[in-house]
């Protein structure tokens, strides 16, 4: 367990992810016999031989490696062919805004795109930002960044026309109550509603092509496009959704006010601490992550999920229940999700580290407790003379994000209280 072997070159060789996931389950094995020992020795000896410890340790890197390549190469495995993007119309047969949208991304020409938004009354114009991409095209960027972005896929999505989508909520229910068959029924009070608003703030990204590139009628531009601007928006777009300021970007759920579960209220996150500053507790740690489950309310806790960084994911996978079953559990498929007592987990990198006070660690149903509100159009403007001999592509989308149940989301504190 010293080395380990590239996925990328046992894929080529087997030709499916099959092999790879075994070697990754056989390394989780392996990490569980090398933990084990360091247990015993802890118990037996009150420390683990430093050869254990750096054992475990070089395992536990590895299979992050690991699952990183397995998570780069599903995505691979969901890419369309080279020449038809997936979900486009027909090569054969192109859309009539398509059409010309593949004129300006090759040469440049404008005057198809300019009669087709001036006869759909589009303000999008080269003079103002740009020209709006195919349906098409925005709808293969939506699906890579659902793909590439671990919050966008659990959270829930809403398309927006407008700039800012505004939700209502009651803060306090009608009022009701019980009344015998022959009772009078009085009048109910009004429920006192609020309104929760989601801006939303333009992302951009700048690839850019040869016109070699271009001129290669194999080449779809759709896809070469989204596949272009997917790394760049899921970078930032999952890093404002957990640390956002909600000013010129998404309110990340990390930037509201938490507060002790036990002195919860509306507009903020709960969060349990586990009673050690910067660190777990030395004996019986489930439990806090335990404690931490069950302050969700049992409706939440149905399509619940972990979020955490590799660093912090692994520490968690040392640790063991009181029947010295271990709380992580790898993927049973290739695209699948670890699992954390039994919750998926999702590794974000821009969750913190454990630290002292940090909020390493989020659990909540995310489909419920966050919105990402997507303003529709993909915007993009040709720009071939920045940088010569390349052709610039200043791509922009609007985004917007929030969390709009403050119950279905708790934070795990690493502190005293």
């Amino acid at each position: 367990m010293d080395t380990m072997p590239n996925l990328e070159t046992k894929v080529a060789a087997t030709g499916g992810l099959e092999h790879a996931l075994d070697d990754f389950l056989q390394a989780f094995e392996a990490f569980k016999d090398a933990n084990d020992r360091r247990l015993d020795e802890i118990e037996t000896r009150m420390s683990a031989d430093v050869v254990t410890t750096d054992k475990v340790d070089r395992i536990n890197a590895a299979l992050d490696a690991y699952k990183q390549q397995l998570d780069a190469l599903s995505v691979k495995q969901t890419r369309p062919p080279l020449g038809q993007a997936a979900g486009s119309v027909s090569a054969t047969a192109p859309s009539e805004h398509k059409a010309a949208f593949d004129a300006y991304v090759r040469k440049g020409e404008t005057a198809s795109l300019s009669a087709l938004e001036a006869k759909a009354m589009s303000a999008g114009s080269a003079s103002d930002g740009g020209y709006l991409v195919p349906e098409q095209t925005e709808t293969e960027i939506g699906r890579l960044l659902s793909t590439a972005s671990p919050i966008r896929a659990i959270c829930d999505v809403r398309q927006v026309s407008a700039s800012v989508y505004k939700k209502p909520f009651a803060t306090s229910g009608a009022a009701t109550g019980w009344v015998g068959e022959t009772d009078a029924r009085p009048q109910t009070a009004s429920p006192v509603l609020a309104e929760l608003q989601f801006p939303a703030m333009e992302l951009y990204a700048m690839p850019a092509a040869t016109q070699t590139l271009l001129d290669d009628a194999v080449v779809n531009v759709d896809q070469w496009l989204a596949g272009e601007v997917q790394t760049a928006f899921a970078e930032q777009e999952t890093a404002a959704f957990v640390n956002g300021d909600g000013v010129t970007q998404p309110h990340g759920f990390l930037n509201y006010t938490a507060v002790d579960d036990t002195a919860w209220s509306w507009g903020n996150l709960g969060y349990v601490a586990t009673g050690v500053d910067g660190a777990l507790p030395a004996t019986d740690a489930s439990d806090v992550l335990i404690d931490l489950v069950y302050s969700l309310r049992a409706g939440h806790r149905q399509g619940a999920h972990w979020i955490l960084n590799r660093k912090t994911q692994g520490e968690i996978r040392k640790l063991k229940d009181a029947d010295g079953h271990y709380l992580w559990q790898p993927a049973a498929t290739a695209d699948g999700r670890a699992s954390l007592l039994n919750f998926p987990v999702s590794e974000v990198e821009d969750m913190p580290d454990i630290s002292s006070g940090a909020f390493a660690l989020a659990f909540g149903d995310f489909k419920a407790g966050y919105l990402i509100v997507d303003r529709l159009g993909v915007r993009i403007l040709r720009d071939p003379y920045s940088a010569k001999p390349y052709v610039l592509f200043y791509t922009t989308k609007r985004v917007g994000g929030g969390v709009q149940n403050f119950e279905a989301i708790k934070l795990l504190k690493f502190a005293v209280s």
